[in-house]
């Protein structure tokens, strides 16, 4: 009888081996919120779920979920919502968390985005901010390209003073690297106030370093990309920083954007050229050293917070009155007397009737 069939016979006899069912546990929630909170919005105390909310529009969508503007109906308050799907991606949650945890603990910050509350609704975490007017690379894009105008240096100036308000804040209070500082994660509303946001991939600091390989490629600091396994701590957010003042002063990215699509083309540019420096005479010479010292390429030469926050052109900006309000409301005013009529931009503030 050949090898192969020796057992044959036996086949019918053996039983079949049956696995026992893995148990699995459910992941712990990475934020615990009930489905509805209670928040103080001017002075009340009111409720906030969804049935007290109404979806005016979809204000954009990213990897991780949505943002909507809506109006509270009791209050007529209207607010951003940012809807994030809960997901046992480790990366997500971990998104998800610094979401959540950044502006709940940076209230007090008022170059922060305001945090009003967030509750559980449908596998989705709700949170709910103050709703802005736009991003600083809409609003540039607006100034220099639809109306062919340039943003006046002491504007420029009170966009650089907040940013680097709200990122000593989250450092100096929160022990927090933003991790993500451009033009698009910097806001202005209605009253010309400029405030950060997005904290979706903030790292918390350890002895005052971070190590995770993560952040918008382009506005890395040269240390991130020659060595994107080493430690970094604050001073990368300082390059980045600079990067975001240099395109918000001159209306373009400092770098050829093709290049900057390899690790070649980032390593070239950004690694092994020289740093973007402001030369245009309309900019002062404070101006110029504040962006020049922001994008020096070592870090250990760089300055810290601290060393920023004393520059002389921030000083000079902390103590020269700027009418923000006045200076947006009529960029605005230009730009929608450009546009026909069926097309003018409504203000973020006007609401639909709501229906009872």
């Amino acid at each position: 009888m050949p090898a192969k069939d020796r057992f044959k016979h036996l086949k019918a006899n053996v039983p079949s081996l049956v696995l026992p069912a893995k148990k699995t546990s459910p992941l712990p929630p990475i934020v615990d919120l009930p489905d509805a909170t209670t928040i103080q919005i001017d002075d009340k105390s009111v409720k906030l779920s969804k049935t007290e909310l109404y979806d005016v529009s979809e204000i954009g969508r990213g990897q991780f979920g949505q943002v909507n503007k809506m109006t509270h109906m009791v209050t007529g308050k209207v607010m951003a919502v940012k809807r994030i799907r809960v997901t046992p991606d480790q990366a997500k949650s971990k998104s998800l968390l610094m979401e959540w945890k950044v502006p709940k603990n940076s209230v007090e910050c008022p170059y922060t985005i305001l945090f009003y509350g967030a509750f559980f609704c449908e596998n989705d975490v709700w949170i709910c901010m103050e709703l802005m007017d736009r991003s600083l690379e809409e609003l540039y894009h607006l100034v220099y390209d639809k109306l062919k105008e340039s943003i006046p240096e002491l504007v420029i100036g009170k966009m650089a003073l907040s940013t680097l308000k709200a990122l000593t804040y989250l450092h100096d209070k929160l022990n927090v690297m933003h991790r993500d500082v451009k033009p698009s994660n910097i806001l202005i509303n209605q009253n010309g106030e400029i405030k950060l946001c997005d904290f979706g991939i903030a790292g918390e600091l350890v002895d005052s370093l971070a190590k995770t390989d993560i952040g918008c490629r382009p506005y890395l600091a040269p240390e991130r990309i020659d060595e994107p396994q080493h430690e970094y701590d604050h001073r990368s957010d300082v390059w980045s920083l600079g990067i975001t003042m240099y395109e918000i002063a001159m209306g373009e990215f400092p770098y050829p954007v093709d290049t900057l699509r390899s690790i070649f083309g980032l390593i070239e540019m950004i690694v092994k050229g020289s740093p973007p420096r402001l030369t245009s005479d309309r900019f002062s010479g404070e101006h110029k050293d504040f962006v020049a010292q922001c994008l020096t390429k070592s870090r250990d030469s760089r300055p810290r917070y601290k060393d920023l926050n004393a520059h002389s052109f921030i000083q000079t900006i902390e103590n020269t009155g700027v009418d923000m309000h006045c200076w947006y409301t009529t960029i605005l005013t230009k730009y929608n007397d450009d546009l026909p009529p069926d097309k003018t931009e409504p203000s973020a503030t006007n609401v639909p009737e709501l229906v009872s």
